[in-house]
């Protein structure tokens, strides 16, 4: 099995985005060491979204973006090729099934979380300000990115409620835009290009990056018992 990779890096920090598997993805210090992850992460994100899990599988770099973005960070902005172009009444019903059970699946993490307001991890900031810590802060950044997303291809959603209800309430907005399917990539803030497909990857992918950050800090600060173990926040 073939998996067509769109390769993102500045210097040698490097994310690997699966192109056919929206959210998917590896970060390394370099393209190869992302290429060997990525076979764990697809494994756990085929066993997530209930597809097959193939038994072997090689990486095809099927577009590269050279970015100035703080890659080790998890920053990006590519938009993928396929990204611009329209979507199926199908295609588009799949992948918000998906961006809805992942928003589910964080907050039932976020949930299991025995204190949402502890956590061993030291202080640590960015160039965007200070990482997120607690499961609470975790959560209320994840969720928090619902109008960010939304807006940036027109649609002016909010943060209220839960991760769940704020998305859901986000697509209905979105289907009542016509001609939303079919709708060309626009440019949004600090000049990135977004479309629907985008947006909707970005859900999966934003919702991984901190569902494993959330995890591993719960197991840190709880112990390794504290939480049941599900595949799709464990990838190391």
């Amino acid at each position: 099995m073939t998996i067509r990779c769109a390769w993102e890096h500045n210097g040698d920090d490097t994310l690997l985005h699966a192109v056919d598997y929206p959210g998917a993805y590896a970060r390394g210090a370099g393209r190869a060491p992302a290429v060997e992850k990525m076979r764990e992460e697809l494994m756990s994100y085929l066993r997530w979204s209930g597809e097959r899990c193939p038994d072997t599988f090689e990486v095809e770099i099927v577009q590269e973006k050279a970015s100035e973005l703080q890659i080790a960070d998890a920053d990006s902005d590519i938009i993928f090729e396929k990204e611009q172009i329209p979507l199926t009444k199908q295609e588009y019903q799949r992948l918000k099934l998906l961006a809805l059970k992942s928003a589910e699946d964080f907050y039932a993490l976020y949930r299991s979380v025995p204190d949402k307001d502890a956590s061993c991890l030291p202080e640590r900031r960015t160039f965007y300000g200070p990482v997120p810590r607690t499961a609470r802060e975790m959560y209320q950044h994840t969720k928090n990115v619902n109008s960010y997303y939304f807006g940036e291809i027109g649609v002016d959603a909010d943060n209220e409620g839960t991760i769940i209800h704020c998305r859901m309430r986000g697509f209905e907005l979105l289907e009542h835009s016509p001609g939303f399917l079919s709708a060309p990539a626009v440019t949004g803030s600090y000049d990135e290009l977004w479309s629907v497909r985008k947006v909707l990857r970005r859900f999966l992918w934003h919702d991984r990056i901190h569902a494993r950050a959330m995890y591993r800090m719960a197991v840190k600060t709880f112990g390794s018992n504290c939480l049941k173990n599900p595949f799709f926040f464990s990838n190391p």
